[in-house]
């Protein structure tokens, strides 16, 4: 499965790597793209390891905001 999470409050690579380290970390998340010019980050997992709730909090814990 692929989804697209619209994170807000990041400005810098050093964001990048906070949220896809914190994604890539999470059990069942297979690749991580995160583009800061437009805060989507585009996230490839198998849904029966990982939710998409999961990954929100796990992009909040970094202190991000995550939008639908």
């Amino acid at each position: 499965m692929q989804t697209t999470l619209h994170v807000k409050g990041m400005t810098c690579g050093h964001c990048e790597k906070s949220v896809k380290g914190a994604l890539e970390e999470l059990n069942g998340v297979t690749a991580v793209d995160v583009d800061l010019s437009t805060g989507k980050v585009d996230v490839t997992y198998e849904e029966e390891k990982v939710t998409i709730d999961e990954m929100q909090e796990a992009i909040e814990d970094q202190g991000y905001d995550v939008g639908a």
